[in-house]
C-alpha cells in the first residue's frame, strides 16, 4: 500500500510541476488583438525587402503605425507590396496585436475597395 501512495504522490508532484512550467511560459495578460482596414500613407523601409513599419489612415482619419517584426504571412503578402498600396490608395486589412505601446501587424491582406 505504501508503494501505491508513493506512486500517486510522485504522479501528483509531476503533474503540478508540468502545470507550473506551462503556466510560467504563458503571458500574464493576453495581448490585445484587433483588425483594421485603411489606406497606407507611409512606409518605413530601406528597400522593398526591408520594410520595418507602415502607417495606415483609417476611414475616420485616425492614423495608426504598425511594426512588421511579427508578420506571419509575409510570403503571401510581401511587405514591399505596401508601397503599391500606398501609390494606388488601395485599402489594406491589418490583423494585429498590441505589445506595450507597439502595434505588431501579424497578417496583411488586400481589402475590398469601397463602392
Amino acid at each position: 500500500m505504501s508503494r501505491l501512495r508513493l506512486a500517486i504522490l510522485l504522479g501528483a508532484v509531476a503533474a503540478i510541476t508540468v502545470a507550473a512550467a506551462i503556466g510560467l511560459n504563458q503571458p500574464a495578460n493576453h495581448p490585445e488583438t484587433g483588425e483594421v482596414v485603411g489606406v497606407v500613407v507611409a512606409v518605413d523601409s530601406q528597400g522593398l525587402g526591408q520594410v520595418r513599419s507602415f502607417t495606415l489612415r483609417l476611414p475616420g482619419g485616425e492614423q495608426q503605425t504598425f511594426s512588421l517584426r511579427a508578420l506571419e504571412n509575409g510570403t503571401s503578402f510581401p511587405p514591399g507590396h505596401l508601397a503599391e498600396h500606398q501609390a494606388t490608395a488601395a485599402p489594406v486589412r491589418v490583423t494585429y496585436r498590441v505589445e506595450g505601446t507597439e502595434r505588431l501587424a501579424i497578417r496583411l491582406d488586400d481589402a475590398p475597395t469601397p463602392s
